[in-house]
């Protein structure tokens, strides 16, 4: 290998080590920072079991944890934390906890849990109290177009939206 060649390579290799890879923080709505375990915090520590009761969100508790596909969710009580553990997929928030209206117009917005609606068994979050209105205008229409949208956008850094 001449020393051209082994500076490009090297290059490249080097080039290639500092790309990041996809991370949840593309696919799910996440804090800043990381949990005792290392993994991203989902749901601002909002208990997702809590969006689907009568009254306000409850923060979760990190002695009550559970990892799921790279993200930690806390929750209230331990009883709320193995109801989870059972269908992680029924308390989840959909697009990865975005604001649904962002994801209907192409973007990755913050999913504020004061903002949700839970239709047909499912939540979702939304960014403020005006996007909540504007999306109340026509629920259908902007649950139905987000869905269209987000395998398009689901793993495009929000950076790149």
């Amino acid at each position: 290998m001449t020393k051209m060649s082994l500076l490009n390579a090297t290059a490249v290799a080097f080039a290639l080590s500092l790309a990041s890879p996809a991370s949840a923080a593309d696919e799910y709505n996440v804090s800043n920072g990381l949990t005792l375990t290392g993994n991203a915090l989902g749901l601002h520590g909002t208990d997702p079991t809590s969006m689907f009761k009568d009254g306000m969100p409850m923060i979760g508790e990190a002695t009550n944890t559970v990892a799921h596909d790279g993200v930690d969710y806390y929750f209230a009580t331990e009883a709320a934390m193995k109801k989870f553990e059972t269908d992680p997929a029924g308390y989840l928030p959909q697009f990865g906890g975005f604001c649904a209206f962002g994801v209907f117009v192409g973007k990755k917005l913050d999913g504020d849990v004061r903002y949700a609606d839970v239709v047909d068994g499912k939540l979702y979050l939304f960014v403020n109290a005006a996007i909540f209105a504007k999306y109340l205008e026509n629920k259908d229409e902007v649950i139905n177009g987000a869905h269209t949208k987000w395998p398009d956008i689901t793993h495009t850094p929000i950076s790149d939206l």
